[in-house]
């Protein structure tokens, strides 16, 4: 089933409270899934670029191998990154198992995702000059109060619950995806691409690789490798409704825009609402009523629609 939701601010300064409501409006579908929440928010840009990257599947909760592997993980991504010519301004370790890595600047990104995701039981979550991807097991509230979300300042950003159907309940499986190696970019979507396979073999073709068998991460390098070719992100999302077949609804979102698509058939909810201070979208109404304490007015996209705003 699961649930999406997204949110833009009108006012562009970036610190909007961000983590507080995409936080509760995904709580507010956590019926539509309970096994996993995740978060791609955006801050203000910055020059340098942050990658955050996952060193085991969870916390070490006093198991010292594990605290073993998870040190010996950081020294040696750290280390291949240097050896490839990463210049890295800063390091903050998130959790037990998550480390964030500043880079001075952005210096061939797919070589060096590819270096650091070399080291064995390693994976970039995301990478971006705005772009912070956050998920794991829970519903949001959980998951906001594992990562301090509750204060995170942003322009805008999206959410997935996840109900696990075919593949396991862990970190990997979560979404949003980032549209690796693209800087910036993700998605959440509800739904199921037929064509899939069709266009992760294209997509590999031309050198993409993948780090789950998720249709969204097919999605968000879809549209990636569209916006390098020269499409604006409505331009490309356009074209992705004659391109992928299937039933689904997908948010996307870019450093400075956030955009959602529906199939023609239009079978996946989406609601949406646009307000004088921000336009929130998601599975359920319920979702946009979590953060807006007045009445509002809210409508269903159409079918084969695509609506895009920027911060």
């Amino acid at each position: 089933m699961c649930g999406i939701a997204g949110v833009i601010y009108r006012r562009g300064d970036g610190q909007q409270p961000l983590g507080r409501d995409m936080t509760r409006m995904l709580q507010s579908m956590r019926h539509r899934g309970p096994d996993s929440t995740g978060f791609a928010l955006y801050h203000t840009p910055r020059q340098e670029l942050t990658m955050r990257i996952k060193l085991a599947e969870g916390p070490i909760d006093g198991d010292l191998e594990l605290a073993d592997a998870i040190s010996r993980r950081r020294r040696e991504v750290l280390a291949r990154l240097r050896a490839g010519g990463a210049e890295i301004a800063a390091t903050e370790e998130v959790n037990d198992f998550l480390l964030a890595v500043t880079l001075s600047h952005e210096d061939n990104l797919k070589r060096l995702t590819d270096l650091a995701e070399s080291v064995h039981g390693v994976e970039v979550l995301s990478a971006g000059h705005a772009l912070e991807i956050i998920k794991d097991l829970g519903d949001a509230r959980t998951v906001a109060r594992m990562y301090g979300l509750e204060g995170y300042r942003g322009s805008h950003g999206i959410g997935h619950v996840r109900m696990a159907t075919e593949s396991d309940v862990d970190i990997s499986n979560a979404h949003p995806y980032w549209a690796y190696p693209f800087s910036d970019v993700a998605v959440v979507h509800n739904g199921q691409l037929t064509n899939y396979h069709l266009w992760r073999r294209r997509l590999e073709r031309r050198g993409h690789r993948f780090a789950s068998t998720c249709d969204s991460e097919v999605i968000a390098v879809y549209l990636a490798q569209q916006m390098q070719d020269g499409l604006s992100l409505e331009e490309a999302m356009r074209r992705s409704l004659d391109d992928l077949d299937g039933v689904f609804t997908y948010i996307c979102v870019t450093e400075d825009a956030l955009g959602m698509a529906k199939d023609e058939l239009a079978a996946k909810p989406l609601v949406l609402y646009e307000g004088e201070e921000m336009v929130a979208l998601a599975s359920e109404e319920i979702a946009i009523r979590a953060v807006i304490d007045h009445e509002i007015e809210t409508y269903d996209p159409y079918e084969k629609q695509v609506m895009v705003w920027t911060r």
